[in-house]
C-alpha cells in the first residue's frame, strides 16, 4: 500500500515525527510512506487545510496514494475538507480505537489527526497505536464481526451515493481558484513523488495544466 503523509501550516514542525511514527509502524508491514510535507513551518509551500482537501483527492483518484493521512490542529477542518471531494473517505481519528473502528466499520481512505489538541507528553506513542490499530488487519471486515454483513452493506451503499453527489474531480480542479490549487500542488517534493506514482492519465494532465508544464 502506497501511504500519503500530509501536513497543514499550522502543524508542519511535527511533520518529522508524524513521518517517523509512521513509517516505524507500516514499514514493517510491507507500505510504503511518501512524504509529500509541509516539512517544516518555514516551508515555501504553505498548505491550508482546504488544500489538504484538494491534495488528497488528486492523490488518491489518481492512484498516486492508496491512503492517506493527514491532519490539522484539532483534525476537525482536515477532514472536512478531504470529505468534500469525490473519491475520499475521511474518518478524525484521535486514538487507537478511532482507527480501528474507522477501518473495519468504515473502510475509508484517508484519516485526520489532531495534531494540536491533545498531543502532548506520549503524543508520538499515539500515533504509533493510532497506526498500528489502522493497518492491524484488512480494513472492512466490520466491528463487531457479527456486525460485519450490514456494515459492510452500508459502505456500498455510501460508494454508491458518492458516485452520484459529487462531479469528476478534474472538472472540480478547473471550477477551483487556480491559485488554491495550483498552491496545492506545489510542494518541495509533490512533483517526484506524484508523478512516479500516478495511474491516472487525464489526472495527470490536468494537474501538469494546473502547475504550468
Amino acid at each position: 500500500m502506497k501511504i500519503a503523509l500530509i501536513n497543514e501550516n499550522s502543524q508542519a514542525a511535527k511533520n518529522a515525527v508524524i513521518c517517523n511514527a509512521l513509517k516505524k509502524v507500516v514499514e514493517p508491514m510491507g507500505h510504503e510512506v511518501f512524504n509529500y510535507g509541509m516539512y517544516t513551518a518555514e516551508d515555501e509551500c504553505q498548505l491550508t487545510y482546504v488544500q489538504i482537501g484538494i491534495l488528497a483527492a488528486v492523490l488518491l483518484n489518481s492512484g498516486a496514494a492508496d491512503y492517506v493521512i493527514t491532519g490539522c490542529g484539532t483534525g476537525e477542518g482536515a477532514m472536512l475538507a478531504c470529505n468534500s471531494f469525490p473519491g475520499v473517505i475521511c474518518g478524525h481519528v484521535e486514538d487507537a480505537l478511532d482507527a480501528y473502528t474507522f477501518a473495519q466499520i468504515n473502510d475509508g481512505n484517508a484519516i485526520a489527526i489532531p495534531f494540536a489538541k491533545g498531543f502532548g507528553w506520549g503524543g508520538d506513542l499515539n500515533l504509533e497505536y493510532i497506526f498500528e490499530k489502522l493497518y492491524a488487519e484488512e480494513s472492512g471486515q466490520g466491528y463487531p464481526r457479527e456486525r460485519a454483513v450490514p456494515e459492510q452493506r452500508n459502505k456500498k451503499i455510501l460508494d454508491e451515493v458518492k458516485k452520484h453527489t459529487y462531479r469528476n474531480l478534474t472538472d472540480i480542479l478547473k471550477d477551483l481558484d487556480p491559485e488554491l490549487v495550483k498552491g496545492a500542488l506545489s510542494g518541495e517534493k509533490f512533483k517526484e513523488l506524484f508523478y512516479a506514482n500516478c495511474k491516472c492519465d487525464k489526472i495527470a494532465a490536468a494537474v501538469k495544466e494546473i502547475v504550468g508544464e
